[in-house]
């Protein structure tokens, strides 16, 4: 099959490419540019990369063109001079909606997260969850994906615990009171995207994807300090605080030490589903724990 990956070569986007390429498919990279550092996406056999935004609907027509399904794997943690929230969650969830109908690609795959909804100061929640409406509403043989904390080798999670941990072995809370999160290896968020792709089990279904464990940030800021052979100091911060250090990240830092955004997804916690998403089938569930071994395979080097 020939599937196309918006978002690409991305975290996700480029794990999923790698494991379709794999079993022997062909993959569309549609994305900005590739990250730094690039995993072997720029080298990848039976890919073709695309640049290009995904708001360009004309342009995400030609490369969806003989494709047999999209996997919608753009999206933004925080918004930046290049790009807004209802920029890549809003107008490009309607762009990929139109060009899969203008290329005829029946089945459209949108990774999601976990607990976005309507009515919420956040607005990263709150357009991702008008992204799922318009990929609903399509018409087209859709899935939504929406998956909690995701964590491998290349992500956000590891990078930017080890990279503070080597500079300073403290953790500060969101909330004196810490909401849980249920981690999820990314080669298990893969596998579900890979089966919604391929197969027709999960269609017209909105799925929720969560870890096996679920326990406080606090305690997978230790698990990281532990693995590094590192002691760490959890300091206990209110909510507010978080935010504000989030508001000056944002505009004072030019790699922001946190987003405001992902301050909303901790004071909301990671770990329960929402009504408007099923489980999974037993045999798609995430297994994988947040072991020694998985976090050392996941820290920059």
């Amino acid at each position: 099959m020939k599937i196309a990956i918006t978002g690409g070569t991305g975290f996700i986007g480029g794990y999923l490419a790698r494991d379709l390429v794999e079993r022997g498919h062909e993959v569309v990279l549609i994305a900005r540019g590739f990250e730094k550092p690039d995993p072997g996406l720029r080298t990848l056999e039976h890919a073709t990369f695309v640049e290009g935004s995904v708001i360009d609907t004309e342009m995400l027509g030609v490369a969806f063109s003989g494709c047999d399904a999209i996997a919608d794997c753009a999206g933004t943690s925080r918004e930046d001079g290049h790009q807004t929230y209802r920029q890549v969650h809003v107008d490009g969830a309607r762009s990929v909606v139109a060009a899969a109908r203008q290329a005829g690609v029946p089945k459209l795959v949108l990774v999601s997260f976990l607990r976005v909804r309507p009515g919420i100061r956040s607005t990263y929640h709150t357009t991702k969850w008008e992204g799922e409406e318009i990929v609903r509403q399509s018409g087209l043989a859709y899935t939504v994906v929406k998956a909690g904390l995701v964590y491998g080798p290349g992500d956000h999670l590891l990078n930017r615990l080890g990279g503070l941990f080597r500079r300073m072995p403290v953790f500060a809370t969101v909330g004196l009171r810490e909401r849980t999160v249920r981690p999820i290896a990314v080669e298990d968020l893969v596998d579900v995207l890979r089966v919604a792709v391929l197969e027709d089990r999960l269609a017209g279904q909105t799925v929720a994807v969560v870890g096996p464990e679920e326990l406080p940030m606090s305690a997978v800021a230790k698990r990281v300090a532990m693995a590094m052979g590192k002691s760490i100091v959890v300091l206990p911060f209110p909510v507010a605080a978080q935010r504000l250090l989030g508001w000056f990240s944002e505009r004072f830092m030019p790699e922001p030490l946190v987003s405001a955004s992902q301050i909303e997804m901790l004071a909301d916690g990671i770990s329960e589903p929402l009504a408007d998403s099923q489980m999974l089938p037993e045999d798609l569930a995430p297994r994988t724990l947040l072991t020694e071994g998985q976090i050392r395979r996941g820290l920059p080097a």
